[in-house]
Formats: structure tokens, C-alpha cells, sequence
């Protein structure tokens, strides 16, 4: 692989960081709000990099939307960041202190709603292929929007002060817009 630039202007935070890179990232951590398109970019960058794609909704749920004791969950996410390679998506400091690089979708909320909204008439009454048996988007749409309304001020500060912390071989994309997207998705998938 041939040497990848990309700068992202960001006039809100100093933390973005100029991935250039000789070598593809093999341990990328997709993250962010619900709806925010975590599961569709982390596949593309999976089979643009033919690298194993992992969805932690598989891991956080059991069937029936029964949460993964804390334990077990802790367990299964250290066996799957000690893989070589591997992208994943969902929210998790463990994961994302074991990525090489961190992609952060900082999508505004209405976009996430809708999403949210458009994925739940598809899967309202079924589970999405991520996601354990028996559990449709029917029985938790009230637990997603909070999650979605909540995120901006509880979880993506937590996010971006991880990044802060971050080392320096640990690249961070942050990306708020489709331009930045589009420019994610070109460079990932060249």
C-alpha cells in the first residue's frame, strides 16, 4: 500500500491528526451515536481492507435485548482487540485504547433519529443481521432515543478526551460532515 495522506480541518478541536500512513490500519475502531452510520462504514472499510468486520452489539446484547453480563462482555472484547486485525464497530474505551486507528462519526442528532427511524421500519418487529436473535428495534426505541438525545454531552466528551490521552501511533478521524465522509471513504478504500 502506497503512502495515504489525509487532513481533516477542524476548527473545534486540535485533535484530529494527519493520518499518513505507509501501512493500512489493521485494528480500527468505528464509534459513535446510534444512527450515526457505524455498522455501514465499518463494513465498507472491512472489504476494502479484506479485514474481519465485528459488530460489539453482538457482544453488549444477548438474545431477547438482555444486556451481556460485565464480566463476559469485558472477556469477549479482550480475546476480540487481541486479534491482529480487526474492524469494529460500536463504543468501547477497551477497543478503542486497542486501535490503531479511531474513526469518530460525529453525526448531528436529527440525522441519527432519522436513521434510527429508517433502520427501525425495516427491522422493527425482527433483530438486524448484527444483532442476536430475537431482538427488534420495536423494544428498545425508547432506550435509542435517549441514547441518541445523551450522547453529545454524556459519551462523545469520553470519546474525544480518550483521543487525548491516545498514543502517538494511534490515528483519529473525526468526521461531523458527508464531505468529510466521502474523503474517509476514498482514502480507506483506495
Amino acid at each position: 500500500m502506497s503512502t495515504r495522506f489525509v487532513t481533516m480541518m477542524n476548527k473545534t478541536s486540535n485533535i484530529n491528526k494527519t493520518l499518513s500512513l505507509s501501512v493500512a490500519p489493521q485494528r480500527i475502531l468505528i464509534t459513535g451515536n446510534a444512527g450515526s452510520g457505524k455498522t455501514t462504514l465499518a463494513k465498507q472499510v472491512s472489504t476494502a481492507l479484506d479485514i474481519p468486520f465485528h459488530s460489539l452489539d453482538r457482544i453488549v446484547w444477548q438474545e431477547g435485548w438482555r444486556k451481556t453480563p460485565a464480566n463476559e462482555r469485558q472477556q469477549q472484547i479482550e480475546e476480540l482487540v487481541q486479534e491482529p486485525s480487526w474492524v469494529i464497530d460500536g463504543v468501547s474505551f477497551q477497543v478503542q485504547e486497542s486501535a490503531d486507528l479511531v474513526v469518530l462519526l460525529d453525526i448531528p442528532r436529527r440525522a441519527c433519529f432519522l436513521r434510527v427511524i429508517k433502520r427501525n421500519w425495516r427491522y422493527l418487529f425482527k433483530s438486524r443481521p448484527e444483532l442476536p436473535a430475537n431482538c427488534p428495534e420495536i423494544r428498545i426505541i425508547l432506550t435509542l432515543c435517549k441514547i441518541i438525545w445523551n450522547f453529545p454531552n454524556k459519551v462523545r466528551p469520553q470519546i474525544l478526551s480518550k483521543v487525548q490521552e491516545s498514543s502517538e501511533n494511534q490515528h483519529f478521524y473525526h468526521i461531523k460532515t458527508k464531505q468529510e465522509l466521502l474523503v474517509f471513504t476514498q482514502w480507506i478504500t483506495r
